[in-house]
Parts: C-alpha cells; sequence; structure tokens
C-alpha cells in the first residue's frame, strides 16, 4: 500500500472543526446561551465536568489557527457558525458582533488561500428556542431557515460551500432520546419528531440559501456500516433496523422524496399515528443538493435483541431491537470504536448502488481517531495509531473512487484537540494537540504526515 494514495486532480483536502467545541468565549460580545452551555453546566452529564467556555479559544487564536491550515496546505476548512451567537435568542435580533466574528474568519482564510466551508447547524441550538419546544416543534425548523438567511447574506459573496445540518441523527437521537448529548432528553415519539423537523429545517435552510445565491448547499449525515453480529435471521433483521435508524430516516427523505419503507417494523407504534408529518414535506426535504457530506469512523456490528421498554409511552427511539457488539480480531481507537477501513469503501459503493444517479457529489466532512496521544520528552506527539487510521481510510477511500463514487473531497475530523461533547477533554481527536492549560498548539505527527500526503497530490 503506498504511504500517500493519489487521488483525481482538484480533489479537495481540508480540516474540520465545529464552534462549540473549539471558540470559546461562550458570554463574550452577546452570543446567547445554548443548549450545549445548558447541558455541559448541569453536574454529572458530561466527563470531569468540563464545559465549552473557553475551550480551544479559537475566539481569539483564530488567526494561530488559520496559519496552522496554511502551513498545512489545505485547500479548504470546515467550521460551523454558532446560531446562538449570530441571533442569540434563535430569532428575533441579529448580534452584529457574532456576524463580524465570521467575517474576519473568512477573510483571514481567503487570505491564506483556503475556500471556507460553512455549516449551519453543529448542534449549538439557542437555549431559548429549547424552551419552546427544540426540535420536537416545526417553529425551531422555520427559525432556522430564517438564520441561514442571515448568515448567508453577509457570508454569501466570500463562501462557495454550505452544509445546513451535522449529523442530524446525533441531534434527534443521542439529544432527545437516549440523553447522551443536549438537551438530554429521554424521549421516544419526541425525538422522531425531532428527527422529521430537523429535515424539514434542512429543506427549508436550502431554499433559503439558493435565494441568497449560495454556489453549492448540501447537509452533512453521519452513516454507518452495518454488519450482523451472526448469519442468524435476527440478526440480519436487526441489521436493517439498524440502518433504518442511523441511515434510512436520513437518505431516503432527502435523496428518494420518501419515507422508510421499514420505518413501521423499526419503530412500532412510536410512528403509526404521528401528526409532526404535513402534506408537502417531503418536497420541502428533498431539495436538489450539490453535494452530500459524509462522515465515517468506524462500522456498527449488531445482534437481534429483545424491546427492554414495554411502554410505547416511555420507550426512547434507540431502543428497537437490536444491540451493537464487538467487532473482533481489529484494533480499537480511544473511543473504543473498531478500525476497519474496507467498511468505508463498501458504505460508499452501497450507497452509490442504493441511489445511483440521485446520489449528489460527495465530500468526506469527518474522518479521523481519538487516540491515546503521550507527549514525548521533546514536546512531539508521536501518534501512529492515528497516523495509521488516516493511511488506510484514505486508501478506502481511494478505492471507492475506483469504483466509480464521485468523490470531491476529504475533511480530517479534527484540526485541533478540543471538547469533545459528553467526553469533555477527555477523547483528543486532532491532528494538533492542544495544552488546554496553555493553549499551546503543537502539530503532531499525523498534522506533519497529512501536510506531506496534501503535498505529494500537487502536480
Amino acid at each position: 500500500m503506498s504511504e500517500f494514495p493519489g487521488f483525481p486532480p482538484g480533489f479537495v483536502f481540508g480540516a474540520a472543526t465545529a464552534s462549540y467545541q473549539i471558540e470559546g468565549a461562550a458570554y463574550e460580545d452577546g452570543r446567547g446561551p445554548s443548549i450545549w452551555d445548558t447541558y455541559s453546566h448541569t453536574p454529572g452529564l458530561v466527563v470531569n465536568g468540563d464545559t465549552g467556555d473557553v475551550a480551544c479559544d479559537h475566539y481569539h487564536r483564530y488567526p494561530e489557527d488559520v496559519a496552522l491550515l496554511r502551513d498545512l496546505g489545505v485547500g479548504s476548512y470546515r467550521f460551523s457558525v454558532a446560531w446562538p451567537r449570530v441571533v442569540p435568542d434563535g430569532t428575533g435580533p441579529v448580534n452584529p458582533k457574532g456576524l463580524d466574528f465570521y467575517s474576519r474568519l473568512v477573510d483571514e482564510l481567503l487570505a491564506a488561500g483556503i475556500e471556507p466551508a460553512v455549516t449551519l447547524y453543529h448542534w449549538d441550538l439557542p437555549q431559548a428556542l429549547e424552551d419552546r419546544g427544540g426540535w420536537r416543534v416545526r417553529e425551531t425548523a422555520e427559525r432556522f431557515a430564517e438564520y441561514a438567511a442571515v448568515v448567508a447574506g453577509h457570508l454569501g459573496d466570500r463562501v462557495p460551500r454550505w452544509i445546513t445540518l451535522n449529523e442530524p441523527w446525533c441531534s434527534a437521537f443521542l439529544g432527545y432520546s437516549v440523553g447522551r448529548h443536549a438537551p438530554g432528553a429521554r424521549e421516544g415519539r419526541g425525538a422522531l419528531a425531532a428527527a422529521h423537523h430537523l429535515l424539514v429545517g434542512h429543506g427549508l435552510a436550502v431554499q433559503a440559501l439558493r435565494s441568497a445565491g449560495v454556489r453549492e448547499a448540501g447537509i452533512t449525515l453521519n452513516l454507518d456500516h452495518h454488519l450482523p453480529a451472526t448469519g442468524s435471521a435476527a440478526d440480519r433483521e436487526a441489521v436493517v433496523r439498524a440502518d433504518t435508524l442511523h441511515n434510512l430516516v436520513w437518505t431516503e427523505p432527502i435523496l428518494a422524496g420518501r419515507y422508510p419503507d421499514t420505518e413501521e417494523d423499526t419503530w412500532g407504534e412510536l410512528i403509526t399515528g404521528e401528526d409532526f408529518r404535513r402534506d408537502g414535506d417531503l418536497e420541502v426535504i428533498s431539495q436538489p443538493l450539490d453535494f452530500l457530506g459524509i462522515n465515517y469512523y468506524r462500522p456498527i456490528v449488531v445482534a437481534g435483541a429483545p424491546h427492554r421498554e414495554s411502554d410505547p409511552a416511555l420507550r426512547v427511539a434507540t431502543d428497537n431491537r437490536y444491540a451493537e457488539t464487538a467487532m473482533p480480531g481489529v484494533r480499537r481507537t480511544a473511543m473504543g470504536w473498531p478500525v476497519a477501513p474496507e467498511t468505508f469503501t463498501d458504505l460508499l459503493v452501497d450507497l452509490k448502488e442504493q441511489y445511483g444517479d440521485a446520489l449528489p457529489p460527495v465530500y468526506i466532512t469527518e474522518n479521523g481517531s481519538a487516540e491515546d496521544d503521550e507527549v514525548s520528552a521533546d514536546g512531539a506527539v508521536h501518534d501512529t495509531g492515528r497516523v495509521a487510521y488516516l493511511r488506510d481510510h484514505l486508501a478506502a477511500l481511494r478505492a471507492a473512487v475506483d469504483a466509480g463514487v464521485d468523490v470531491r473531497g476529504y475533511y480530517v475530523w479534527s484540526l485541533l484537540d478540543n471538547f469533545e461533547w459528553a467526553f469533555g477533554y477527555d477523547k483528543r481527536f486532532g491532528i494538533v494537540r492542544v495544552d488546554y492549560d496553555t493553549q499551546r498548539r503543537v502539530p503532531k505527527d499525523s498534522y506533519h504526515w497529512y501536510r506531506r500526503l496534501i503535498a505529494a497530490q500537487r502536480p
């Protein structure tokens, strides 16, 4: 295997981050509170009681971080805009200081020769909207479209690529179903309503972006490749239910303009008699896209399992007769995730076979690994596990390109070590180490490897 797999001319190499994970400045310049401020300040929900109050202090140190991107040689930087920094209450007055921050960041990137790619929603919903029902209610989708229009109106002349939502599965199911993400709810029907309203919000936001004249609009989904634990009928059926929950609930409405035909078997009583879907919603959701963003980290091995909660009113939406099991014989990252890069190829090829010409060009908007990094005596970080992970997954990506999948770019996750949601600062995904006490940035071996790979692609 070549150390540096080659990619077609024009292929975009980038790096990605997210607002709440790196910005800090949680109480500065008019920013309002988000659901992650509330969640992280609730005792017992985040490892070590960590919060994103300071994070990587990117709000003040963004010129240093852009310099790291420039030296890395990336062609694009994917970052997210914090909704409560721009519209503190989620609706109503716009905060000019918040918009100015992102305008300065975009200008800094362009001056460094780096193309900005904006994600409008990476989970930091304004708390004021959650207090009014959050993603369970349609109003949030409508307010999201208004916010999208504000940001596009301010940055659209300089930002070519726009992502509406990042990983709506996490927002809907980790946030409203099992409570491991903000807002920390444990609901069944409420989680499914949230999933639907996220889809509606995406469609409305695409319409708003088109009206603002942006060049490219898409969405980022964290699609998973599911494998049965055994060849039993129960485990094969569990794969179908897992695929419905993780993948089809998004890809079917967005790419095919329909709801999954497996949803009733997956959610049972939770989906029957629902009242959050309206006539015309699928037409809004299935707006034509310029690209599909895909985040991929690991496969999931599933086995059949019974419902653990008999009361449909209490049953969470992710409790649908399957259980994740171990994948033997492979290395695991610090997150406990199996490393099986060939499943990355399989996912992309399967997606192309499933949707054909309805699948737009693909960008891998996140891929990377958390590792137990150790700082050597000379201050260096020799993260050999992460280097191997990136090398092998980029080779798997190249195999998907060779198989006919139209992949246009790859963004490593993440540029910086950062606030890793409910894991706090305990897990490190960055190719640049951040000393959270001093905010000193130290490029790791993976940063230098990725820089050499990018340089090797140049003619």
